[in-house]
């Protein structure tokens, strides 16, 4: 009688366990939710969305908006769309769905959100803004509509857009393969006075576009080409975008001159000419990467930068050829940052520099390669890389290149010198002279702040610091205190030892942010001052 009784509570037992796996099956995968129209309980993570300032007809990045049902019940929102409806110039991803035909992305219908669950709308834009606005800028809005028995809810949109001179190359239909065939550049790139053709997708600047104001921004696509016997004028204030892999070429006989000026406001930059990346928004304002290059080609001379800025390129600048030409490239007052490659990149070139400031580049800040001219004067050559492995320092000096057959082609450093200058950066040596016999080899360091830490007597006579021939006033691994060099502020405090131990030199007598210079000028592009 006992083992009975045993025998029905054990199956009691196990009725139950099985009823209550049953029933919990059952709730998990219920399929008769009661959704109810309404939009009360929604809640939103921002009540405005402002897309950063776009070009027109570019489009912008992708905005994140989260909406919150914070009530325990299931609610329909029978309609959630653009307020302009099919017209607006927004478009929305409403948790991972973007609809079909002339309503997708603008109109949703019958949207489920569970109680106690969220959900993420996603917004982009390109504009037009031929189609708003006369002017050179436009803030263009709309919003987003909830809506459920006569109830609305908004959340608004807010852009900034801005109209720009674009320059691009022409585009042909592909009829064997579709899509496009785009224009590419021809010039004399091997000096046998015939024109070659290139892969370069671009186009020459015609003479009505060989000066760039600061009426409006410049935005190139593909790269822009100077030809022979034409001059690009780049006036003062000017803002040149690049789109990806876009640049500007300066080929045989021809020039560049970019003209900024000293700006009264250090933020705005009112008088600077910029050069970078055309995605406006914050998060690209320091990205590496985004365009190629201005390439000064072997036979362009008489190239000149006076207060440029130069930023998030794959090489800021690269000046080929041309060693014994002085008008190769002048630089003063300009600063080079976050390429991804070399700030400045000479190959058999001649390149002369005062105030300088380069920093954050992926192998090094400059590179003098195959030989050359340099002579840089108040220059500033910080290395604080962090993206990724950094193979080479800051400065690098060679005197010749391997070719696809791996022979080694030797060619002169005629000279190299560096006065009144900082090398500093991340890694423990921030130089190399990198040297092979059968070609001259010449530098020469004077008053300059250098790291390298390195004391093994094997790197050669060239690392012989005590040679005053080579190295004269040098000071070896005493940190220069720049201000924030990994946002690229290389500004030097009184306390540092930088401070007052350079030589009267060049022909700038005022720093890069236009103070003074004295008897006792500081090393590197800034004079010292607290902050």
């Amino acid at each position: 009688m006992k083992r009975k009784k045993e025998t029905k509570y054990f199956y009691n037992v196990i009725y139950w366990c099985l009823a209550l796996l049953v029933l919990g099956f059952w709730n998990s995968c219920r399929t008769d939710f009661e959704f109810t129209p309404d939009i009360n309980s929604l809640s939103f993570s921002k009540d405005t969305v402002y897309l950063d300032t776009v070009f027109s007809n570019i489009g912008s990045s992708t905005y994140t908006l989260k909406v919150y049902n914070r009530s325990n019940n299931d609610i329909l929102i029978p309609s959630l769309q653009l307020g302009k409806g099919e017209n607006s110039f927004y478009r929305m991803n409403v948790d991972g769905l973007s609809g079909t035909g002339a309503s997708a992305g603008k109109v949703f219908g019958n949207v489920e959100l569970l109680a106690k669950d969220s959900m993420f709308v996603f917004i982009e834009t390109t504009i037009d803004i031929q189609t708003l606005s006369n002017g050179n800028q436009f803030l263009y809005t709309d919003h987003i509509l909830f809506e459920a028995n006569g109830i609305e809810k908004k959340v608004e949109l807010v852009t900034l857009v801005k109209d720009a001179i674009f320059i691009y190359p022409q585009r042909f239909p592909n009829t064997d393969q579709g899509g496009y065939i785009y224009e590419t550049l021809s010039f004399d790139a091997d000096a046998d006075g015939e024109d070659d053709e290139t892969n370069l997708q671009g186009r020459f600047l015609t003479d009505e576009e060989l000066t760039f104001t600061n009426t409006k921004p410049y935005v190139i696509f593909g790269f822009a080409g100077v030809g022979q016997n034409k001059l690009l004028n780049i006036e003062a204030g000017a803002r040149i975008h690049f789109h990806a892999n876009s640049g500007l070429i300066i080929t045989p006989g021809g020039s560049i001159h970019v003209n900024g000026a000293l700006s009264d406001d250090p933020l705005l930059l009112e008088q600077a000419v910029i050069f970078e990346g055309d995605r406006l928004e914050p998060e690209f304002s320091d990205i590496p990467g985004q365009w190629e290059t201005i390439w000064l080609y072997e036979g362009s001379t008489d190239n000149y930068f006076n207060h440029a800025i130069i930023k998030n390129g794959t090489i800021g600048l690269l000046s080929d050829g041309n060693a014994n030409d002085p008008t190769k490239l002048i630089l003063e007052n300009t600063q080079l940052y976050n390429h991804i490659n070399f700030g400045i990149l000479g190959r058999a070139s001649s390149i002369s520099g005062e105030n300088v400031v380069i920093n954050n580049a992926g192998q090094s800040s400059f590179a003098g390669t195959i030989g050359g001219r340099y002579e840089f004067t108040h220059a500033t050559f910080a290395n604080y890389w962090s993206n990724s492995f950094r193979q080479f320092p800051a400065v690098l000096l060679n005197n010749y290149i391997i070719d696809d057959n791996n022979n080694t082609i030797t060619n002169d450093l005629e000279s190299a010198v560096f006065t009144n200058c900082i090398i500093y950066g991340s890694n423990s040596n921030e130089l190399i002279l990198d040297e092979v016999s059968g070609s001259e080899f010449n530098f020469y360091f004077d008053h300059v702040l250098l790291r390298f830490e390195n004391t093994n007597a094997t790197l050669g006579l060239n690392y012989d610091f005590q040679n005053s021939l080579l190295f004269n006033n040098l000071i070896r691994n005493s940190d220069p205190q720049f201000e924030a060099p990994s946002a690229n502020k290389l500004l030097i405090p009184n306390s540092s030892s930088a401070n007052g131990v350079g030589i009267i030199s060049g022909h700038l007598f005022q720093d890069i942010l236009g103070i003074n210079r004295g008897a006792l000028p500081d090393l590197g592009a800034y004079e010292s001052q607290e902050f």
